[in-house]
């Protein structure tokens, strides 16, 4: 007889693998907090005028070999045709060294954002790869370490060049030969910004005084190679900014953007191994001079030196971040697309210059002959220069549907062009029976001898003044690793000096660093999802139709709201989409005023960021002493701006870690006055199946999938961040130029280059929920809120925990206060370096309270691993104790000397007055799972006033050192 199931006992499915303590483990520390069961602890954390009646109603959990199943029956619905559509988008050959050890590799895939320099050397080694690989392609001398996709980093371009003009010039130029989407998501973000785009032909452009900025493709989106100096010099002489959307292949044989005269060099470095993904994620690229160091958006790796004087890596010019300038912030990106840009850069070390030249000429020399030969069809190909694409008119007695008809009939996407013409371009993994295939949709009736003929013959098209002259990846480490052992071990080497969650939990606050189970992982290097383009027809990608479906009425129920957008790819595009859908609802309102965003004091930076992006002026409202909004100064300013109140921006629960008991009375002051609520769902680990966002008011939130939803932080990216609306915002979510069907009857226009965003990633979220169930979605938030709070009270005689809810309990995540050491000379900097001599990643620092811990463990996490850190938390206190009495000067203690390097401790020259043990190993368990931080403490300003942001720089930084 089987014995009766005890309350606590989890689901005998992947629930159980999902949550990291076990039936007695939950009993002991509920045990220690003072209640009997899960449900009584939410009962008094939670607000109950805030909880759901309706239990979710996705289903019960499900096991995940059942779940693989179906997926890959979605997959097997894609069809993945050979698609020479272009635009940007190209099939490519990820090496399998680079697919098994950094794509699917959990050491690489698991890592956070590397704001703990010395223990993610190896990230920051590979991104400033990935850095020199694009500054050297570009010609310019500064690039970040990626952005979202190709046209949000046209988009960011245009709001730099505002930026540099201090918005004192309105008028923006942009060739008509530019990427179509691009062209639209440069709309989208031109217009609350006031800026005047103008779309014209290149040869048309006439910049004068009033415009900011021009933009241009190389090559052209037709495939035509022009030469832009005569347009750039014009735009020189009246100190308009120049951007040029490049293909970083291309550049291997052309004359460079930055040699060219352009200011800005922007693009996608998807062809570089990155899947096609119906639009990935792949990582954009931003390039510039080096005098624009603190305008250029995103993330910029850069070299400076550690303690014991060796050159360091880590993110430089820190004080650019959102959370620190807000408002007046040049950009809301405050993520990437770090693990693309690792596989993209990564591509060009395993085939190096050599290759990549290889690779470039293989594909112009395939269109060279592709073009002759369809010339002698009779078909009519410009005589323009080009490198991988062609505008083809097909042969009289022929036309576009016909050759489109026979192109289907074998499985080829060609993009169709409205004036009658055919577009083809081509890619590396183009092969003599692919160029035959295409010739045969144009009528050839003897391909192979048309190829054979011409594949000796054909000269290149590109004239010399456009040829590349100067060299590229010239630094040793792109020339280092031409076997697959030495490139295995490079990588292998670069994954053994970061800190994963292969390691320990990174508990960091408002993050969310869960279990990314293998199972959710599997999918996404798939064929059926990764080998699509994002601009393929519909009807190929039914199976991919159906998971969006199944998600977003999966997103729905959790949420509340009516209808979802999956196209954001990062929370920062969801919070600027959002705030763009209200914009869009008020003006087809006729309320064309309502322009002011109210924003309270304790809010995430890109949230004051994005809403003046999107249009809005901010106006803060003030929290009180526990960290809640202060009503009485939210209705006072909502008052003042009655006739002008937009939105809201709220996060729930707060960045505080706790569930405000006047949330909906917020909500209402706010509808009241007129406006909307926007709702940042950073922290929806803490509702989901107890709170429906859309009952408690909001109107409109974006979830972070890559928190949690399960979607792997990547080192930094990628993410998504999806929008969820109420009925009457539904009708203005964002649409697409290029793909029917996507978004709102009254759309706003795209906020990123593929119609739903980062696709290929969305199966891992698909995965989670469907593994879960209703019941483990619930039980997963109940346990992040025991986790977080059996954590405080373990914390919380060592040191004060900051605020707390009505019955003294916090949500799933929780603030320590550190503030009072530094009367003693010791730093939350100091306590965050020491944790790496545990092991451990820091908490979220000095956020949302400067000098404080933000701390959240999720659900995944085990009472074993939270009772080690919490350990580590101990341990350093009492180090701090040691100062505060007097036994040890702070300059002198573990904590200032922190990170301890392996050299450091094996120095004969050891002279510090504690153990080298105590530095190394301060607690017993650390013996077993040892990690040694590659570099002694970083010395950031250094870094900042001796700015280096390239491989070569790494050799005269170990120069100066030496």
């Amino acid at each position: 007889m089987t014995e009766p199931r005890r309350p606590l006992d989890p689901t005998d499915t992947f629930v159980d693998r999902h949550i990291g303590s076990r039936t007695p483990a939950l009993e002991e520390m509920l045990e220690s907090l003072g209640f009997a069961s899960l449900e009584d602890l939410v009962d008094a954390a939670v607000p109950a005028g805030i909880r759901t009646e309706e239990p979710l109603s996705i289903g019960p959990p499900r096991g995940e070999k059942e779940l693989l199943n179906e997926l890959r029956g979605l997959a097997e619905e894609n069809r993945v045709f050979r698609s020479y559509l272009g635009m940007g988008y190209h099939d490519t050959i990820t090496p399998p060294v680079i697919l098994r050890n950094i794509l699917e590799n959990p050491g690489w895939y698991t890592q956070y954002t590397p704001y703990q320099a010395e223990i993610a050397q190896g990230r920051l080694e590979a991104l400033l790869n990935f850095q020199t690989m694009v500054s050297d392609l570009t010609g310019l001398s500064l690039s970040n370490s990626s952005l979202l996709d190709e046209a949000t980093a046209a988009a960011e371009a245009l709001t730099m060049a505002h930026s540099l003009h201090r918005g004192k010039r309105s008028r923006f130029l942009a060739a008509d030969h530019c990427h179509p989407q691009t062209l639209a998501v440069l709309a989208t973000r031109a217009e609350p910004l006031g800026i005047d785009l103008e779309v014209v032909p290149a040869g048309e452009m006439d910049p004068d005084e009033t415009v900011l900025g021009i933009l241009l493709q190389y090559p052209t989106t037709e495939g035509r190679i022009e030469d832009l100096r005569p347009i750039i010099e014009a735009a020189r002489k009246v100190d308009a900014e120049v951007v040029v959307a490049a293909d970083l292949l291309a550049l291997t044989l052309l004359t460079p953007p930055g040699e060219l005269g352009a200011d800005i060099a922007v693009g996608s470095s998807q062809r570089f191994g990155v899947p096609l993904g119906l639009g990935g994620p792949h990582a954009g690229y931003l390039a510039t001079h080096e005098k624009h160091a603190r305008q250029i958006p995103g993330r910029i790796v850069g070299i400076s030196k550690d303690a014991e004087g060796r050159p360091a890596l880590r993110l430089a010019l820190q004080t650019r971040e959102q959370h620190i300038r807000r408002e007046k912030a040049t950009s809301n990106i405050c993520t990437a697309q770090v693990l693309l840009a690792v596989v993209a850069g990564m591509y060009a070390v395993y085939h190096g210059p050599e290759g990549l030249e290889r690779i470039a000429t293989r594909i112009h020399t395939a269109t060279t002959v592709l073009a002759e030969g369809l010339r002698r069809l009779g078909c009519r190909v410009p005589e323009a220069p080009f490198f991988d694409t062609l505008k083809v008119t097909p042969a009289a007695g022929d036309d576009r549907d016909a050759v489109l008809e026979r192109a289907r009939a074998r499985e080829i996407n060609l993009r169709a062009w409205n004036d009658g013409d055919v577009g083809i371009a081509l890619d590396e993994t183009v092969t003599r029976k692919d160029l035959e295939d295409l010739l045969t949709c144009f009528g050839d009736d003897d391909p192979e001898t048309t190829v054979r003929e011409l594949e000796t013959s054909v000269e290149s098209p590109i004239p010399a003044e456009l040829r590349r002259e100067t060299p590229y990846l010239t630094n040793e480490v792109f020339h280092s690793y031409r076997t697959e052992h030495e490139m295995v071990r490079y990588l292998r080497r670069l994954q053994e000096r970061d800190v994963s969650l292969l390691h320990s939990m990174i508990p960091l606050g408002s993050c969310t660093m869960k279990l990314n189970a293998t199972s959710e992982m599997l999918p996404i290097s798939w064929p059926g999802f990764a080998d699509l383009h994002p601009f393929a027809p519909r009807d190929q990608w039914t199976g991919y139709q159906k998971l969006f479906d199944q998600l977003g009425g999966w997103l729905e129920d959790i949420t509340g709201f009516d209808a979802f957008s999956l196209q954001p790819n990062a929370g920062s595009q969801g919070e600027y989409s959002g705030l763009l859908t209200i914009r869009a609802y008020h003006r087809s309102r006729g309320d064309e005023d309502r322009t002011v965003c109210l924003i309270p004091t304790s809010a995430h930076g890109t949230n004051p960021a994005s809403a003046v992006m999107a249009g809005y002026d901010v106006v803060a409202v003030a929290c009180d002493d526990d960290g809640n909004i202060d009503l009485g100064d939210l209705r006072s300013k909502a008052e003042k701006h009655r006739d002008s109140l937009g939105a809201m921006m709220i996060t729930y629960p707060s960045t505080h870690g706790v569930f405000e008991e006047t949330i909906r009375e917020v909500c209402s002051v706010v509808h009241e006055h007129g406006g909307q609520v926007y709702l940042d769902g950073a922290n929806l680990n803490a509702m989901v199946g107890l709170v429906r966002l859309a009952e408690i008011g909001a109107d409109v939130c974006h979830l972070n999938l890559h928190k949690t939803f399960c979607i792997p932080h990547g080192g930094g990216g990628p993410g998504m961040g999806p929008i969820g609306v109420a009925e009457h915002l539904a009708p203005f979510l964002p649409g697409h130029p290029l793909v029917d069907g996507v978004g709102g009857s009254q759309g706003i226009g795209p906020v990123a280059a593929a119609p739903y965003g980062s696709p290929s990633i969305l199966p891992i979220s698909w995965m989670f929920i469907a593994l879960m169930g209703s019941e483990g979605l619930t039980r997963a938030t109940q346990v992040a809120i025991l986790n977080a709070n059996y954590m405080a009270q373990h914390l919380e005689s060592h040191y004060p925990i900051l605020y707390t809810g009505k019955n003294g309990l916090v949500a799933h995540e929780f603030i320590v206060d550190l503030r009072s050491f530094r009367n003693h000379g010791i730093t939350v900097d100091d306590a965050a370096k020491r944790l790496m001599d545990f092991g451990f990643h820091a908490p979220t620092m000095s956020w949302p309270v400067a000098g404080t811990m933000m701390v959240e463990p999720t659900e995944s996490e085990s009472k074993e691993e939270l009772d080690r850190f919490c350990d580590a938390m101990i341990q350093i206190r009492e180090e701090i104790r040691a100062v505060e009495r007097g036994e040890i000067e702070a300059e002198a203690s573990p904590l200032k000397h922190a990170p301890h390097t392996a050299g450091a401790v094996v120095d004969d020259d050891w002279d510090r007055p504690y153990p080298r043990e105590q530095g190394a190993f301060p607690a017993a368990w650390v013996r077993e799972r040892k990690f040694w931080p590659a570099v002694a403490r970083i010395d950031n300003a250094y870094g900042d006033r001796n700015l280096a942001c390239t491989c070569d720089s790494v050799e005269v930084y170990a120069e100066a050192g030496a």
